[in-house]
């Protein structure tokens, strides 16, 4: 679906995206992954049209914006970080506006409707939606052609918890019903792990890792996580003796993170060894690793960061 070879984008000096090549197939589900500053939103950019390579080229299905522009934008959809609607027209009559771009009917308008869960609010005007709901309606316009490239650029950033939740179950009830290929931008862990079947990893303008969750976790960060807070240090000969002993990171003298192979047979062990030095739990977690463990694993950096 789309050929990116060897692009690079710079803005006064500073390369956003160095020398990037990439191909992404019909119908994935792409997360782009990576901090504030990585380059995910100059790479989509590039893809959308909005910024052009300083070298190298995108061609999508085939085609490129030099020569094919217009055929492009009747396949793709997209929803940038934020979009300004008129605040004075209402739901309906916003999707009524685009679809018109398409030549669609006022009925598809009435079917997005459905799709994104905004049927009651279609005579709300635009300045008195919550930012959920304007995101929603974001994705609906996104979504009236029908487009065979979806790209989504951070769409839940700024919302809470609920509202995020109402836009990756749209998404996924896209995914089971449209031919869609997506690429979605995000610093979210928990978004890019269960809308993506395959994870992009960006940092400092290059692609670090190419993979799907469990296969990235495997090779770049191996193992469990048992995050502790004890009433007192213990002696550090003590841990190596954990089954599947890995690693131990002291985030203070009494709280430290232990990597194991399998939480399962470490923590029994884990907890006699504390008994036996007389050392009370103050806090105990146990779980399996993250994109945002496998991010500073590979950087040294937080995703959050």
């Amino acid at each position: 679906m789309i050929s990116i070879q060897s692009v690079s984008k710079s803005f006064k000096g500073f390369r956003a995206v160095k020398d990037l090549s990439l191909h992404i197939r019909y119908q994935e589900y792409v997360a782009l992954l990576g901090p504030n500053g990585a380059g995910k939103t100059t790479l989509v950019e590039m893809i959308e049209g909005l910024q052009q390579p300083d070298s190298g080229q995108i061609t999508i299905d085939g085609k490129n914006w030099q020569h094919d522009a217009k055929r492009i934008r009747r396949m793709m959809g997209i929803s940038l970080q934020e979009t300004k609607f008129p605040d004075k027209m209402t739901v309906r009559e916003t999707l009524n506006l685009f679809g018109s771009f398409y030549g669609l009917s006022k009925e598809r308008s009435m079917e997005m409707l459905d799709k994104v869960n905004l049927r009651e609010k279609k005579d709300t005007y635009v300045v008195n939606l919550s930012g959920g709901q304007r995101q929603k309606l974001a994705l609906g316009v996104a979504l009236l052609n029908e487009p065979q490239l979806l790209l989504l650029d951070e769409p839940t950033t700024g919302l809470d918890p609920n509202a995020r939740r109402e836009i990756w179950d749209i998404l996924l009830t896209l995914k089971q019903a449209q031919r869609t290929t997506l690429i979605l931008t995000t610093h979210y862990m928990e978004e890019a792990a269960s809308l993506c079947d395959r994870i992009l990893i960006m940092d400092r303008g290059s692609i670090l890792a190419d993979g799907t969750l469990q296969s990235l976790l495997q090779v770049h960060a191996s193992g469990e996580i048992i995050d502790f807070e004890l009433e007192k240090p213990v002696r550090e000969n003590s841990w190596p003796r954990i089954p599947g002993f890995l690693s131990l990171v002291w985030k203070r003298p009494n709280q430290g993170q232990l990597t194991v192979e399998s939480i399962r047979e470490a923590v029994p062990v884990f907890l006699s060894l504390l008994q036996a030095e007389g050392v009370d739990i103050l806090e105990l977690e146990c779980r399996k690793k993250t994109l945002d463990d496998l991010f500073v694993a590979m950087t040294g950096r937080s995703l959050q960061a």
